[in-house]
């Protein structure tokens, strides 16, 4: 059996196209492997393999930098977010102006572990008691 490469040419100064075909030298195919494992196949030829398998490192770069992104995004972030809530509550005193997460703002009065004693009016010395993870920010020591 002959394999023939088949070339296809258009001229300008003619109305159609032709097709020519030539048959494969010798010098050709060196680009061709045969492979004779399977008997139906046997004499065949298909092309080599050219390589150019460096790109699976760049890929591999590029997920190992999605994955970094992620996490600075998802799990750093608020872990620091809590970490400097924790601080903020850890810190508190005595006399302390807070706003609570639900809006409420008030004077510290006592603070017992993880209960913290508001005093939110003056007039009627109205006390809250709320956990410490209510507390949303330090008025007092936060002028922003």
């Amino acid at each position: 059996m002959s394999y023939y490469r088949i070339l296809a040419a258009s001229e300008a100064n003619t109305t159609g196209s032709s097709v020519k075909s030539t048959p494969i030298t010798n010098e050709q195919t060196e680009t061709t492997t045969k492979v004779q494992s399977d008997p139906n196949t046997a004499g065949q030829q298909y092309p080599k393999d050219r390589g150019g398998g460096g790109g699976g490192y760049m890929q591999l770069i590029w997920i190992v930098m999605i994955f970094g992104v992620m996490y600075l995004i998802l799990f750093r972030g608020p872990r620091k977010r809590q970490q400097q809530h924790r601080q903020m509550v850890q810190s508190l005193q005595k006399n302390d102006k807070v706003r609570t997460i639900g809006g409420i703002i008030g004077t510290v009065v006592d603070i017992k572990g993880d209960e913290i004693t508001l005093k939110v009016d003056e007039s009627n010395n109205t006390k809250i008691r709320l956990v410490s993870s209510a507390i949303g920010k330090n008025m007092s020591k936060d002028n922003d």
